[in-house]
């Protein structure tokens, strides 16, 4: 029975082995720093060969944090409708720093991001149809776009369009 159990303890990985999978890990998708890190780990390397593994990996530019954040920014963007305080946040989350947190989110063209902003908007508030309470209907659709990680002030200039058109008679 003891030899049953030790077919569970996994076997650790040569850091060249690491470095091939890293590379086709790097390679399929951008990676954060972090995200990198925990993978290493998990295949059982110490500190001192998850910095060098690491460091060759920049070196050869399959880590990079730049391109990483900017392809972070944009997809999330554009493919989740996040806005850029939840894409702020998550890059945090993976250790970015702020300076390219900041040129991630300047990369963001302006006018794509008010139109994603718009349709998020524009969707919700027509799912809210049924809602009958203006002041219900209105909280529910800030909440939704916080949630989301629009900014309060984008979600404060956005025009209701039941008070278009009552302003336009």
């Amino acid at each position: 029975m003891g030899s049953s159990d030790s077919t569970y303890i996994r076997r650790k990985i040569t850091p060249e082995k690491a470095f091939q999978k890293l590379k086709h890990y790097c390679g399929y998708s951008e990676r954060s720093r972090t995200d990198v890190k925990q993978k290493l780990y998990s295949l059982g390397l110490n500190k001192k060969e998850v910095d060098e593994l690491i460091s060759r990996l920049v070196n050869e530019e399959y880590l990079d944090e730049e391109r990483f954040a900017l392809q972070f920014a944009s997809g999330k963007c554009r493919i989740s409708c996040w806005g850029k305080l939840k894409i702020r946040f998550e890059l945090r989350q993976k250790g970015i720093g702020e300076v390219l947190i900041t040129r991630a989110l300047q990369s963001l063209d302006d006018r794509e991001y008010e139109s994603i902003f718009r349709k998020q908007a524009d969707k919700k508030w027509r799912s809210l149809q049924s809602e009958k309470n203006i002041f219900v209907k209105k909280n529910k659709w800030q909440q939704f776009l916080q949630l989301k990680g629009f900014e309060p002030a984008l979600i404060r200039i956005w025009s209701f369009p039941e008070e278009d058109k009552e302003g336009s008679n």
